[in-house]
């Protein structure tokens, strides 16, 4: 069994009261994650009726075999028949919204005390999961328009104007970052880059960076810990030089946490301590979840253990409104386009902005390292990798609750834009060993980067500090 299988799971009430209204039975069918596992409320109906039952979309999607789609052949389909097609689904969405809605509230009126059976309950509620998150990705993509419409009015000229960096950055090729390297995946075919720093034969430590970034965001950690550690930063799936696969079914979450796996392997070691940024924190969790024996020690910056996410970005509106960028790169195309419009300048705000970028107080990017992430990302097609990994994310939820055993250690930016601080405290219930975390009070998102001295003296500490309780 694949190891993300391990974690997904449909937790519903198995007995619905006639009386619920709509809106109520589609809180309780999706907008509710399952219990922590103390609370024994939850049913967990088997994996066999959950696959039977879920939407033909979602298919057995969250059981593929890691690294199978990677050797799909190209699509035979012309690009405009798969717009229409995506479209087509965003209107099947609203359409399933609207009619399950209407027949759980008709069944609820006429036909009080009725008992659902568990598999209608589960069928009605993918429809229902689905009609919510295609119905929130049209009002992002609406709002998006809008900006487009703006720009063309306020900037017409440069609006479709963007510039391929042919030649990258010296930073980029700075030694003291490291060699750049590439290791092949002997299950998938696929070539992995990654910069590496420090002597052969140390200790592993494995860098996942988050979205929009690349190896280049983990520059100040290389610099500091090469010293004892075998550090590596990887471009993940679809980033950077690494190798992108076609087909957004190639991103899902089970492959993505084999990949990590099959690196180790692939570079001779058998444990590492396992470092993950935002996106990077998210497959950073999976992984230790899945492979406790491969990683001695776990630090995550800026991102929840993703039981938390999942509820929070389901439930919460607050969350939702941050995460609304989770919803709407589900729309094909679009969210590439919107960021290449006015020469990249969304990519550019996001790290350089008053609202989400890095703070006054923090280390600010040069203009050469705004100038990397350009190159990487003005590349032909070199957006659509990195999306794709969210366009998987809804069919594998809702993920069950699984503890986390290793020392972790959880960095967190008050200032994040994208993510509510209160996740952090929530993650606590979910590590069963030593729990660390520490809230950086005028950082941002881009903790790493905004505030490295800090960062690296805090994971220098936790290091330490196990090593310490092992003599």
């Amino acid at each position: 069994m694949d190891p993300l299988a391990s974690l997904c799971s449909a937790c519903l009430l198995a007995r619905l009261p006639g009386c619920l209204c709509a809106a109520e039975a589609l809180a309780y069918l999706f907008l509710s994650i399952p219990p922590p596992p103390s609370n024994p409320a939850g049913v967990v109906l088997p994996a066999a009726v959950v696959d039977a039952c879920l939407l033909p979309r979602v298919g057995r999607a969250h059981l593929a075999v890691p690294g199978r789609g990677d050797r799909a052949s190209p699509p035979r389909l012309c690009r405009r028949r798969r717009r229409t097609s995506e479209a087509a689904r965003v209107c099947l969405g609203f359409f399933f919204f609207f009619s399950s809605s209407f027949l759980l509230a008709s069944v609820s009126f006429f036909v009080p005390g009725l008992r659902i059976p568990d598999r209608l309950m589960v069928t009605l509620g993918s429809l229902l999961l689905w009609a919510l998150v295609y119905t929130y990705c049209g009002l992002c993509a609406c709002i998006e328009l809008l900006k487009l419409l703006w720009s063309l009015g306020t900037k017409p000229g440069k609006t479709f104007q963007w510039l391929i960096r042919e030649n990258p950055p010296g930073c980029l090729n700075d030694p003291s970052l490291g060699t750049h390297c590439y290791v092949r995946i002997k299950d998938t075919g696929l070539r992995f880059h990654y910069v590496a720093a420090g002597e052969r034969g140390k200790p592993l430590m494995l860098l996942l960076h988050g979205f929009p970034e690349f190896w280049y965001s983990w520059r100040h950690q290389m610099r500091e810990f090469k010293s004892e550690y075998r550090v590596v930063a990887l471009d993940l799936r679809g980033y950077g030089e690494t190798d992108a696969p076609i087909h957004r079914e190639n991103y899902k979450l089970d492959c993505l946490i084999t990949d990590v796996k099959d690196i180790l392997e692939s570079l001779g070691y058998s444990k590492c301590v396992l470092i993950g940024h935002d996106w990077g924190g998210m497959i950073a969790w999976l992984a230790a979840i899945c492979y406790p024996e491969m990683i001695t020690k776990l630090i995550v910056i800026n991102f929840p253990h993703p039981s938390v996410f999942t509820e929070f970005i389901l439930r919460q509106p607050s969350q939702m409104i941050k995460s609304a960028y989770y919803y709407f790169f589900q729309m094909p195309w679009f969210p590439e386009l919107m960021f290449t419009i006015n020469d990249f300048k969304t990519l550019k705000n996001l790290f350089t902005s008053q609202s989400c970028g890095i703070g006054k107080k923090g280390s600010r990017l040069t203009a050469e390292d705004i100038e990397a992430y350009l190159y990487v990302f003005s590349q032909p097609g070199a957006l659509t990798g990195p999306i794709n990994h969210y366009r998987n994310l809804f069919s594998c939820l809702p993920l069950q609750h699984h503890e986390v055993t290793m020392p972790t250690l959880l960095l967190w930016g008050e200032k994040d834009p994208f993510l509510d601080v209160e996740m952090a405290e929530i993650t606590r219930i979910y590590v069963k060993n030593q729990f660390r975390l520490t809230i950086l009070s005028e950082a941002s998102h881009w903790l790493q980067q905004d505030q490295p001295d800090i960062v690296n003296k805090l994971i220098w500490t936790f290091l330490k500090e196990e090593s310490r309780k092992r003599e």
